[in-house]
């Protein structure tokens, strides 16, 4: 399953809901398939970031293991244009991001799949929902609707 998300204007592709769906015709030409898109939400900004974003998700099917996908996925957003490596929470007109994998846990040089923040979020977790909510996370064994209703759900008044 792939997150992305945008948070500014392509001079080519328009607004950050129009990246997102260029995004997931690039991952197809890329040799990605495809095979669920979620609905595109609105969320607010973490860190320094003024400009709400756009976020789906995308479950999608190649044969390439979880480096190659990386690599494909930044060729990807650098054709967007893309050029703030190092910069974390700033805008981007594209994130692209390995949320889980079929084949269970990841962990080789740098790349961590899960992803190692997306239990705690809504923006990744929502969108996922929509096209995958059964889907268990391997760490945990829960389901990503299980983990959402955690996140969002009502919290007990504090004593």
């Amino acid at each position: 399953m792939i997150a992305l998300g945008s948070n500014r204007r392509h001079p080519r592709h328009g607004p950050p809901r129009a990246v997102i769906g260029a995004a997931l015709r690039e991952l197809e030409q890329a040799g990605i398939a495809v095979l669920a898109r979620s609905r595109v939400i609105a969320s607010a900004p973490l860190g320094p970031s003024q400009r709400r974003f756009a976020n789906a998700a995308a479950l999608v099917e190649c044969t390439h293991a979880p480096p190659e996908v990386l690599a494909l996925l930044k060729g990807i957003e650098a054709r967007f244009g893309r050029r703030m490596r190092g910069q974390r929470w700033r805008e981007r007109v594209l994130d692209l991001d390995i949320v889980l994998w079929s084949g269970g846990c990841w962990h080789d040089g740098g790349l961590i799949v899960p992803h190692s923040l997306f239990r705690d979020r809504r923006f990744v977790l929502e969108p996922a929902v929509g096209i995958a909510g059964g889907w268990r996370d391997p760490v945990t064994g829960l389901t990503l609707r299980q983990l959402h209703a955690r996140l969002t759900g009502p919290r007990p008044a504090p004593r």
